[in-house]
């Protein structure tokens, strides 16, 4: 009758049952696990190595991908497929939209891509008359060009002929007679970096509107003796380029008396003569 061995307590904690026999390697050997191999084969239906066939398919797909953006490239840069078929001109008051066109000389036909906007700019800006330029691309062939001219505070008699003054006092267009309604800048010299010229031009810019279109002409030895002379033959003597809104309330209350000569230069002792 064959007996039953009892399950010792080591039996419990190693979780053997009773009569089982434990097998255990000999010393030194290695012991290997099969759990979750697979063979080669299985691998290889699987799909886990490409296969040769999907290898040269995606190197086809890159060199088509590659020839794509070449072709791409050539038809954007080298031909006139997407090249300039219109200039449109926008700003302009004095000037002509087509002579703009004719200063920026924008190539017919050229590849959108391939023009340099700043060369256009440039071009442009050579105009008498112009402050600013833009010059933009509108797709798929379209150039337009944004000009602002500039804008007068009063005229300089160069001695040989008369010349338009901006604020910024940059001398530009030549005009035949005195505008009638721009006051003469009569300075030594007019340049915009010249400070005189700079202070007087701000002063015209600073003058309350009632007052600037009375101004005919406006005298100025240094940045801080601005003179103005009125169409009645009055004088201002404005000073520097400094309190405008002070000056202007100032000579109002002194307009309103008798004289000739009104100085505001200091609008904390304001004279009259």
């Amino acid at each position: 009758m064959a007996r039953t061995r009892r399950r010792t307590p080591a039996d419990r904690a190693a979780g053997r049952r009773p009569g089982v026999r434990s097998r255990r390697a000999p010393a030194g050997a290695r012991v290997r696990s099969s759990r979750g191999r697979r063979p080669a084969e299985a691998r290889e239906r699987t799909g886990t190595r490409p296969s040769r066939s999907k290898a040269l398919r995606r190197r086809w797909i890159a060199v088509l991908s590659v020839l794509t953006v070449l072709g791409l490239g050539y038809v954007l840069l080298f031909t006139s497929l997407l090249g300039v078929r219109a200039v449109e001109v926008y700003g302009t008051g004095n000037l002509t939209a087509e002579q703009v066109r004719q200063a920026a000389d924008v190539p017919d036909s050229r590849a959108m891509l391939r023009l340099d906007t700043g060369e256009i700019a440039g071009r442009v800006l050579r105009l008498p008359g112009v402050a600013e330029v833009d010059v933009s691309r509108s797709w798929p062939a379209t150039i337009e060009i944004t000009v602002t001219e500039r804008t007068a505070v009063g005229f300089f008699d160069t001695g040989e002929e008369l010349r338009l003054v901006d604020g910024e006092g940059v001398v530009f267009r030549k005009v035949a007679e005195p505008p009638p309604d721009l006051p003469e800048l009569k300075l030594a010299r007019v340049a915009p970096d010249d400070p005189v010229t700079r202070a007087v031009t701000t002063v015209l810019g600073q003058l309350p509107r009632q007052l600037a279109e009375r101004v005919v002409s406006v005298r100025a030895g240094s940045p801080a003796s601005v003179e103005l002379t009125l169409a009645d033959g009055k004088i201002i003597r404005w000073g520097d380029a400094e309190q405008p809104e002070r000056k202007a309330k100032v000579l109002a209350a002194l307009m309103t008396r008798e004289g000739t000569t009104y100085d505001v230069s200091s609008p904390e002792l304001p004279t009259i003569s």
